[in-house]
C-alpha cells in the first residue's frame, strides 16, 4: 500500500467503519527472506483491527503471536519467516463471519551483504543538511502536507526548498571536491508544524519527506553516489520522535512513550546530564530525567524498554539498509535512548551487515567520557555498547580558538588522551556541524581566517580517525549560534534558480574562497587511498616555537606534518625530530610538490603548514 497523508486514512477508517485491505496500514510494506534474523514484526493500524484474529497459510512462514495494544487500532504481528522463500502471500484477517486478505511480499534479498563495508578511517564524510544545500527540484517546495510550513529563504529558521534532487545535481561536485561519504541529516518525513526543515522529527519512519523527495530518489541518489566511488551515511533517531507523529495522534499504549502527559505542567524535560551514566554519585532523579525526560516539548521521548517499541525501531533501521543499501548511519542522540537497547540494535545491525559502521553521537565534553560509548571501552563497567564509531566533541570544542589564535599546544594535549578510546581510527573528527558555530565563526574572511582554515583542515584530515566536513568549509561559510541555529545552516550561494552568485562553480567564489577551496581539494586527493594517512601510527612531539609537528608513518612510508601557530616565520630546528627523519636529507613537499633539504633547520612560514613525504 502506498503511503498517503495519515489523517486521510484515519478519516476513511473512522467514517466507513467497515475494515477491508484498502484501508489499513501495514509497516513494514514489505520484507525479505533469507534475513539472519527470522523474526518480522507487523503494525497493522485500522480501526479496531484488535479485534481481529491474524492468520497466515503460506510455506515457511509462522504465525508466532498476535499482539494487542491499549488502542484498538493497533495489532502487532510477529512472523517466523525463516524457511519462506521469495514470493507473496496473504494474511486473513478475521473476526466472527467476517474476514479479508492482505497482500504481502517477502522479496529476494540482495545478495552479498558482507559487500556494505560501512565507513571508516580512509573516508572523508560530508555533512549535508538537505533543506539547505541545494534546490534541484522547485515543484516540491510547497506541496501540501498535514501540517502548516512556510517556505522562505528569508527565515533562517523556515524551510527554503533545498531536495535530494539539488544534492544528487552536485555530486560531480562533490567528487571532485574529494569527498568520499556524504552525510545527509535525516531525510525521513517530518510533516510538524512550522516544518521542521532540519529533519530531526521523524513523523514517518518509512517515508522519506516527500519536500524532500521520494523513497524512490533516495535509492537512486545513493546508486548515483555509488557509482562515483562514495558513500552515503543516513540520520537516524531512535530517541524521540515528532509531535505530529501519527502515534502521539493515537498513542499506541500508555508505555510507547516516556512521560506522556496530559496536562503541560506535567512535561518533563531532559536535564542533559549526559555524565549520568558514570558519574560515581549521580543521584535516581536526575539520571531518570536525563534518559526518560523529552527532548524538547515537540519531541516526545520513545520508551525503548517498551519491546514492541524496541522491535519497531531496530526493524527499522535494518528496512532502510536492505532497502536502500545505505553505507552507514549516524545516530543522534545516542546516551538518551535506553543503552540496553542500543547495544541490541548494534548487535543485529551488525548480525546482517558484518562490516557495516554505526557512529553515534554522543556529545561529551571530555575524551574520557567519549571513549566510554565505544565498543571495547573498559570504561563503562563491563557493559560493552557494541558502538563501532563515537565523535571526538572536544577536537570540536577547542579547534577554531586555538587555530585561530595559534595555541597549537591545546591541540597535543588534547590528542595526548587518545589512548582511552578502544578503536582511534573509528573515532569521527570534525571542527563543525549543523549543531555547532561555525569553525569560522564571523566575517571578515581574511588572510587570517584563510591560514587558521589551511591548518585546520590539514590537521583534521592527517590525525588518526575518520575526518568529517560540513557542507559550505569549503567555501569557507561562517556564522555562529548567537541568534539562533539557522545561521549556521545558511543556503550555499548558487544552489537556487536564480541565484546571483553561483559557489559551486569557481567564477562564483572569491579569490580567497577558490584559494581555500584549491587547498582543500589538494588535501582530499592527496588523502584519498592513503594507508599511511587511514590507518598509520601517529607520533607528536610538544609544540616548539609555536610550531606542532608530528609524524603519520605505516611501515617503510612517512609523512611529517609541521604547523606554525605563529604569525611570523620561524626557522625550525630538526635536531629535535631525529627520531622520525632518521638521517634523511631530503623530502617532496606534498602540497607544492617540491624536494626540501632536511638540514639543520626548516624555515616555515607564519601560520604556514607544510606535509613533508620522507
Amino acid at each position: 500500500m502506498n503511503r498517503h497523508l495519515f489523517l486521510r486514512l484515519l478519516l476513511a477508517l473512522f467514517t466507513t467503519g467497515v475494515l477491508s485491505a484498502e484501508n489499513i496500514h501495514v509497516e513494514p510494506a514489505f520484507w525479505w527472506s533469507g534475513m539472519k534474523n527470522p523474526e518480522l514484526q507487523l503494525m497493522v493500524y485500522g480501526k479496531d483491527i484488535a479485534r481481529y484474529r491474524p492468520s497466515v497459510d503460506y510455506p515457511g512462514v509462522r504465525l508466532k503471536q498476535a499482539v494487542t495494544l491499549e488502542s484498538p487500532n493497533y495489532l502487532l504481528i510477529y512472523l517466523d519467516v525463516a524457511e519462506a522463500h521469495p514470493g507473496q502471500f496473504s494474511i486473513r484477517f478475521t473476526q466472527g463471519k467476517r474476514s479479508f486478505d492482505y497482500p504481502y511480499e517477502l522479496k529476494q534479498r540482495q545478495p552479498q551483504a558482507d559487500a556494505i563495508q560501512g565507513f571508516d578511517a580512509s573516508d572523508v564524510l560530508y555533512l549535508i543538511m538537505p533543506d539547505r544545500f541545494a534546490n534541484g527540484d522547485p515543484t516540491n517546495d510547497q506541496i501540501p502536507m498535514r501540517t502548516p510550513y512556510q517556505v522562505d529563504r528569508q527565515n533562517p529558521n523556515a524551510r527554503h526548498g533545498g531536495d535530494l534532487a539539488g544534492i544528487e545535481q552536485h555530486l560531480d561536485y562533490l567528487n571532485d571536491l574529494g569527498v568520499t561519504a556524504i552525510w545527509l541529516n535525516p531525510v525521513l518525513e517530518n510533516d510538524m508544524k512550522g516544518g521542521s526543515y532540519h529533519g530531526y522529527a521523524t513523523t514517518d519512519y518509512y517515508r522519506v519527506d516527500p519536500r524532500l523527495g521520494t523513497n524512490e530518489a533516495y535509492v537512486q541518489l545513493i546508486e548515483q553516489a555509488h557509482q562515483r566511488g562514495m558513500k552515503v551515511v543516513m540520520d537516524m533517531i531512535f530517541n524521540h520522535c515528532g509531535s505530529d507523529h501519527p502515534w502521539m495522534k493515537d498513542v499506541p499504549s500508555h508505555d510507547w512513550f516516556n512521560h506522556l502527559f496530559t496536562d503541560p505542567k506535567e512535561y518533563v524535560q531532559t536535564n542533559h546530564d549526559k555524565e549520568a551514566y558514570f558519574d560515581p554519585y549521580v543521584s535516581d532523579f536526575d539520571k531518570d530525567a536525563m534518559i526518560n525526560g523529552w527532548f524538547v516539548p515537540s519531541m516526545p521521548d520513545l520508551n525503548q524498554r517498551n519491546p514492541h517499541v524496541a522491535k519497531y525501531l531496530i526493524q527499522n533501521s535494518i528496512w532502510w539498509i536492505e532497502y536502500s543499501r545505505v553505507d552507514g548511519i549516524r545516530q543522534d542522540t545516542y546516551p538518551y535512548a535506553d543503552v540496553d537497547m542500543m547495544r541490541q540494535w548494534c548487535e543485529e545491525v551488525m548480525n546482517e551487515y558484518p562490516n557495516y559502521n554505526i557512529v553515534g553521537e554522543a556529545w561529551m565534553n571530555y575524551t574520557i567520557g567519549s571513549a566510554y560509548w565505544q565498543t571495547g571501552s573498559r570504561l563503562n563497567f563491563g557493559q560493552d555498547t557494541k558502538l563501532k564509531s563515537v565523535m571526538d566533541f572536544r577536537l570540536m570544542g577547542i579547534a577554531s580558538q586555538a587555530f585561530r589564535e595559534g595555541n597549537l599546544q591545546t591541540l597535543f594535549e588534547h590528542l595526548c588522551y587518545d589512548y582511552v578510546y578502544p578503536d582511534i581510527y573509528h573515532v569521527l573528527r570534525f571542527l563543525e556541524n549543523h549543531d555547532t558555530d561555525r569553525f569560522l565563526p564571523t566575517l571578515p574572511i581574511d588572510a587570517s581566517s584563510l591560514y587558521a582554515f589551511k591548518q585546520g583542515v590539514t590537521f583534521l584530515l592527517t590525525i588518526p580517525g575518520i575526518p568529517q566536513l560540513y557542507y559550505g568549509q569549503e567555501l569557507l561559510m561562517n556564522g555562529n549560534k548567537s541568534k539562533g541555529d539557522g545561521y549556521i545552516r545558511l543556503d550555499v550561494p548558487g544552489g537556487w534558480p536564480g541565484d546571483p552568485v553561483n559557489q559551486f562553480e569557481r567564477a562564483g567564489r572569491s579569490s580567497v574562497q577558490n584559494e581555500a577551496w584549491d587547498f582543500l581539494r589538494a588535501l582530499l586527493h592527496w588523502r584519498r587511498g592513503n594507508e599511511v594517512i587511514a590507518y598509520g601510527r601517529m607520533k607528536h612531539f610538544m609544540v616548539y616555537q609555536d610550531v606542532y609537528v608530528y609524524e603519520r608513518s605505516r611501515g617503510d612510508k612517512s609523512y611529517l606534518i609541521f604547523l606554525n601557530g605563529s604569525r611570523h616565520g620561524v626557522d625550525l630546528p630538526l635536531a629535535r625530530y631525529a627520531e622520525v627523519i632518521q638521517g634523511r636529507k631530503v623530502a617532496r613537499d606534498v602540497l607544492t610538490g617540491q624536494e626540501v633539504a632536511l638540514g639543520q633547520s626548516l624555515s616555515l612560514e607564519g601560520k604556514g603548514v607544510r606535509i613533508l613525504e620522507l
